[in-house]
C-alpha cells in the first residue's frame, strides 16, 4: 500500500462514516433481537394452542440458534462476495418475516420452518455481516466496535418486551407476530441499505488486509480452544435464555409483582439492558486490559451471580436484580471472542473466520434448550440445570488464563 492511500484509508476509517456505518449495524442488530430473546414469552400459549410439550417446543428455538450459526461461515462468504447492503437487508427482511409467517402456523412442523428456519437463515446473515464489518471498519477499537453492535442484539428486545407480553395477553399470539414481524422485516431492511463494505484494505497500515486463511485458522489450537470456550459460555446462558418463563413458575415468580411491576417481563427487559450494556463495556475493558483478564472477570462474575440467584430463587426482587447481573455476565461472549479471533487471525477473511467461530452459539443452543429441558425433566428440577451452567462458567474462566493466554502469548499477531 502506498503512502498516500494509507493516509486516505486511514482518513476515511476516523472520520463520520464508520460511525454512520457502527449506528446502522446496531439497527440492524436492534431489529433481530426480539426473535431469541423474547422467544420465552411466547412458550406457553404456543404449547397450549399446538399440544406440544416443552422439550418439543424448544426445538423451535434450538433450531432459529442452530440455523443462525451453523451456515455463517458460507452467509459470511456471501456478505464478503456481495457486499453488506445486499445480504444483511435480505436477511433483515427474513427474520422480520418468519414472525409473520409463523403466525400462521398450524402444527410444530409449521412452527419449525418458519420461526425456526426462515428466522435462523436470516438472523445468522445479519448478525454474522456486521459483527464482521464492524472488526473491520474499527481496527483499533475491535473490542468496543464488535461490542456496540452485539448490543444491539442483547438489547433490542428492551423496546419489545413489555409492548409483546401486552400483545399477546390482548391480542393473542398470532396477531402479535404478525404485527411485529412486519416491523421487524421494513426496519432491518431499511437499515441495511445503509451500509458500505468495511475497508478491509486499510486495516491497520497492513496492504490488504492482513491476516491468515480459513484453513490456517481451523488448523491452529488456538481457533479450537476458542471454540470449546465459546460452546461452554453459550450453553450457559441459552440455558437461562431459553427457560426462564419456565423456572420463574417453578420458583413462585411469574404472578409476583416487583416495583408495581410483574416480575418476569420486567427480568426480561432488565436483563436486556444488561445484556446489551455488557458487550460494548467489556470489550472496552478488553482493548485495555487485555481479551483473557477480560474474560476471566466477565465468566466468573456469571458463574458467581448464577449461584446467588439459585440460592435465592423464591425471592421476587432479587430474581429480578440478579437476573440482571447473570446477562451481564454473559453477554460479552458477543464482544471477547469476535475480537479475540481478529487480532489473532487477522481481519483479511474476518468475517468468514467468526462464521466459523459462531457456530459455537448453534452447538450451546442444543445443549441450553431441549436438553436443558431434558435434564430438567429427568431430575425433577431446576437446579441440576443451573449447576451444569455454573460449572461450564467457571471452567471458561479457567481456560481463558490458565490456556488461552499464554497459547496466544506465543502466537505471531497478525491482525
Amino acid at each position: 500500500m502506498t503512502e498516500a492511500v494509507a493516509i486516505q484509508s486511514t482518513a476515511i476509517m476516523s472520520g463520520t462514516t464508520r460511525w454512520t456505518q457502527l449506528a446502522l449495524g446496531l439497527v440492524c442488530m436492534m431489529s433481530i433481537s426480539s426473535p431469541q430473546y423474547v422467544w420465552t414469552l411466547f412458550t406457553k400459549p404456543l404449547g397450549t394452542e399446538l399440544g406440544a410439550s416443552p422439550a418439543a417446543l424448544q426445538v423451535t428455538f434450538s433450531l432459529l440458534i442452530v440455523l443462525q450459526t451453523f451456515f455463517s461461515p458460507f452467509q459470511g462468504w456471501l456478505v464478503d462476495k456481495f457486499g453488506p447492503k445486499l445480504l444483511i437487508g435480505v436477511g433483515g427482511a427474513m427474520s422480520g418475516l418468519s414472525w409473520v409467517s409463523a403466525s400462521f402456523a398450524t402444527s410444530l412442523t409449521g412452527l419449525y420452518l418458519t420461526y425456526g428456519l426462515i428466522g435462523g437463515l436470516g438472523t445468522g446473515i445479519v448478525y454474522v455481516g456486521v459483527v464482521g464489518q464492524m472488526v473491520g471498519w474499527f481496527p483499533d477499537r475491535r473490542g468496543f466496535a464488535a461490542g456496540t453492535v452485539a448490543a444491539g442484539y442483547g438489547m433490542g428486545a428492551i423496546l419489545t418486551t413489555f409492548p409483546i407480553s401486552t400483545s399477546l395477553a390482548m391480542q393473542g399470539f398470532r396477531q402479535t407476530l404478525l404485527q411485529y414481524g412486519a416491523v421487524f422485516a421494513v426496519v432491518g431492511l431499511f437499515a441495511a441499505l445503509g451500509l458500505k463494505p468495511a475497508p478491509t484494505a486499510a486495516v491497520a497500515h497492513k496492504a490488504e488486509g492482513s491476516g491468515v486463511s480459513t484453513g490456517t485458522m481451523l488448523r491452529s489450537p488456538i481457533f479450537w480452544l476458542m471454540f470449546v470456550m465459546m460452546t461452554l459460555m453459550s450453553t450457559s446462558g441459552l440455558m437461562v435464555t431459553s427457560q426462564m418463563a419456565a423456572f420463574a413458575g417453578e420458583f413462585g415468580i411469574t404472578k409476583a409483582m416487583v416495583w408495581g411491576m410483574a416480575a418476569l417481563p420486567l427480568a426480561l427487559t432488565i436483563d436486556r439492558f444488561t445484556n446489551g450494556l455488557t458487550r460494548p463495556f467489556f470489550g472496552w475493558l478488553s482493548d485495555r486490559i487485555g481479551r483473557e483478564n477480560t474474560m476471566f472477570l466477565a465468566f466468573a462474575l456469571e458463574g458467581l451471580a448464577m449461584a446467588l440467584w439459585l440460592a435465592t430463587r423464591t425471592d421476587p426482587t432479587l430474581f429480578v436484580l440478579l437476573s440482571g447481573v447473570v446477562f451481564f455476565g454473559w453477554g460479552e461472549i458477543f464482544s471477547l471472542f469476535p475480537s479475540t479471533l481478529t487480532d489473532t487471525f487477522g481481519t483479511k477473511n474476518a468475517t468468514r473466520n467468526y462464521g466459523y467461530l459462531y457456530i459455537a452459539q448453534g452447538i450451546g443452543a442444543i445443549f441450553g434448550g431441549p436438553m436443558a429441558s431434558l435434564l430438567h425433566e429427568a431430575t425433577g428440577n431446576w437446579a441440576s440445570v443451573f449447576g451444569v451452567a455454573i460449572a461450564a462458567d467457571l471452567l471458561t474462566a479457567a481456560l481463558a488464563i490458565a490456556a488461552l493466554k499464554p497459547l496466544r502469548a506465543r502466537y505471531p499477531r497478525v491482525g
